[in-house]
C-alpha cells in the first residue's frame, strides 16, 4: 500500500490519543512529543479500541481492561514479545499520512 492521507497534524494534540479512518480501516494515532505515531487500533486482549485509552508519555493504556502497549514499539508494557502493528507516518506541511502497509 502507499501512504494515504489521514488527517491534519492539528487533529492530535502532543500528549494525546485518537482514532483516525485511514483509507477505511480505524489506527490509533499518537502525538508523542511532536512527533505522530500510528499503531492498530484494536487491543490484543479483549479488541478494545487503543485510540479511546489514556497516553502517558509513549503508553497507551485500552480503556476496557488497561492492557498496556508502547505506541512507539506496539508492544506490550507487560510483555514486549508481543504486541500491535506499527505503521509509517509522514507529515507534509500540515497534514499527516499513515501507510498500512
Amino acid at each position: 500500500m502507499a501512504f494515504v492521507l489521514a488527517g491534519k497534524t492539528g487533529d492530535v494534540a502532543a500528549g494525546s490519543i485518537r482514532e483516525v479512518n485511514v483509507g477505511g480501516t480505524v489506527v490509533a494515532v499518537a502525538n508523542v512529543a511532536g512527533t505522530l505515531h500510528a499503531i492498530s487500533n484494536t487491543c490484543l486482549h479483549r479488541g478494545g479500541p487503543l485510540g479511546q485509552g489514556a497516553l502517558d508519555g509513549s503508553t497507551v493504556t485500552c480503556p476496557w481492561h488497561a492492557w498496556q502497549f508502547d505506541v512507539v514499539t506496539g508492544k506490550v508494557g507487560q510483555n514486549p514479545t508481543v504486541g500491535v502493528a506499527c505503521y509509517p507516518v509522514e507529515v507534509k506541511g500540515d497534514d499527516f499520512y499513515v501507510d498500512l502497509g
